[in-house]
């Protein structure tokens, strides 16, 4: 798992924002773009000439369905992400590899122009002091939800031994340890943009916790009714 406290973010400065309809990266993910749109292809030629960095930012409500190539509302809270490499195809696309920083919120935007054909906005760090730092109950909730993915319903997520494998390895830090869970077992879009949006890491557990609860529950009834088999056509990877 990568660092990402160890990649600064300067907020004095605009940062281009890439809105899609639904949460695609929280901190410390790593995620697969492939960039085709004019304006988003101009926008990483933009940053790759300074930061690399991008916030991935959410649409508000259903407006962008018919204004996706004007200006559709944004919720407030985005995650920004430092791109970790990048292809540049021969007709000007690009493939990029996105690493999740940090949340901020969006405190002005700038329209694009003539010149820039992408949004961009002036951000504020989304945290509370010391979020980044763990505690005693962050560490009991760590084993407990450890326990949760080896040992229950849980263990039908395909990726769930894999993340359980985390949950005793000291050198992945505990904040770490519930965003990789986050962005690996959680799909609710709802939920996701919850954990995004959510500054105290205490409460962003508790989330993540109340929703795996939610998933063992749902997982116990698929049980009850399909004791021998999961009824077809349903995964849970």
């Amino acid at each position: 798992m990568s660092d990402a406290t160890t990649i600064s973010v300067n907020f004095a400065k605009p940062i281009p924002l890439f809105p899609l309809d639904s949460v695609t990266l929280l901190p410390q993910q790593v995620l697969p773009l492939h960039i085709f749109e004019p304006r988003y292809r101009q926008m990483v030629e933009h940053v790759l000439d300074g930061s690399g960095q991008i916030a991935m930012a959410v649409f508000r409500g259903e407006r962008w369905k018919q204004e996706y190539h004007g200006r559709p509302p944004l919720r407030p809270c985005v995650c920004i992400g430092q791109i970790i490499q990048h292809e540049r195809l021969a007709d000007g696309r690009y493939n990029l590899l996105l690493q999740g920083v940090c949340r901020a919120r969006i405190v002005e935007e700038s329209p694009p122009s003539a010149e820039r054909l992408f949004r961009e906005a002036m951000l504020e760090p989304l945290s509370t002091p010391h979020a980044e730092e763990t505690t005693p109950e962050l560490d009991i909730m760590r084993r407990s939800v450890g326990r949760m993915l080896t040992d229950g319903p849980l263990t039908h997520f395909a990726a769930a031994e894999a993340v359980a494998e985390y949950a005793d390895d000291e050198d992945v830090p505990t904040n770490a340890f519930f965003e990789l869970i986050a962005f690996t077992l959680i799909s609710d879009p709802e939920v996701r943009y919850r954990l995004l949006a959510e500054a105290d890491a205490l409460r962003r557990v508790g989330v993540v916790q109340d929703e795996l609860r939610r998933l063992e529950s749902l997982l116990r009834r698929a049980e009850r009714q399909h004791p021998e088999q999961w009824p077809k056509g349903c995964s849970w990877n």
